[in-house]
């Protein structure tokens, strides 16, 4: 495969774009996720990349190593709906962006509903579902494997409360200092959020509330959300709610 990767490189005149990966995490035994497990054991990231580096060397192909850093969430979240591509092909993308120089902004609407304090409320009534969920079945399962998969689920999704809870405070907290600002300005308080912590948040915030799945196969639904900025018309979950008074359907 590494000479494959080359020779089409040498074919259309291309440098060669990779993560500069140091770590590849393959889990624990007992973790529930076996075949994950055995499918990165079978796959060793490294010694083909070592190949591949070396194969390209050979072969006068330029080889440039990026920052692996939050390619994978970005081209999920930006790139795949946007394109109607997978998340893999999308976060590859990233990579090959990234080896350009071009850096990755947050669209305007995923920054907007990251400050809609009703949407966020809304993402965290999920969790909090998801997890009252998993707790019912961690009382009745009585298979390890099975349970620690769901204590795994249950950490991640303990997790992604902290993260909307921490970014609500934040609002509220941002929101009250600017009430006695005193003619100061009011956007002084805008890109507070880390851009790396901020596309963390962002994945929380959208794929399982919006989606009803960690890691979904089908991201279309998150177009309307990334070129209109309409969150509404996706959440179907939220219906209920709105009839109890809890969130209001509105636009950005």
């Amino acid at each position: 495969m590494a000479h494959q990767i080359v020779d089409l490189a040498i074919e259309k005149g291309k440098a060669i774009a990779i993560e500069n990966l140091k770590k590849l995490k393959k889990g624990m035994r007992g973790d529930g996720k076996a075949e994950l497990r055995k499918r990165l054991h079978q796959w060793n990231a490294k010694k083909f990349l070592q190949k591949l580096k070396r194969v390209a060397m050979l072969k006068g192909v330029e080889v440039v190593e990026v920052n692996p850093a939050y390619t994978s969430i970005i081209g999920m979240l930006k790139y795949a709906p946007q394109l109607s591509i997978n998340k893999d092909i999308a976060g590859a993308y990233v990579i090959g962006r990234r080896a350009l120089g071009f850096k990755e902004d947050m669209p305007e609407n995923y920054e907007k509903l990251l400050k809609d304090k009703a949407y966020l409320e809304f993402a965290l009534k999920r969790y909090e579902e998801r997890e009252k969920e998993l707790r019912k079945l961690l009382e009745e399962e009585t298979n390890q494997y099975k349970r620690n998969a769901l204590e795994s689920e249950l950490r991640s999704v303990e997790n992604s409360k902290k993260l909307l809870t921490n970014l609500i405070q934040s609002l509220q907290s941002e929101s009250s200092s600017c009430k006695g600002a005193n003619g100061r300005n009011p956007e002084q308080g805008r890109g507070n959020l880390a851009s790396s912590v901020a596309w963390r948040v962002l994945k929380v915030a959208l794929l399982f509330p919006i989606l009803g799945k960690v890691l979904p196969r089908d991201l279309s639904p998150l177009k309307p959300v990334l070129v209109e900025g309409v969150w509404d018309r996706v959440r179907s979950r939220l219906v209920p709610l709105e009839a109890e008074g809890t969130v209001p359907t509105r636009d950005f």
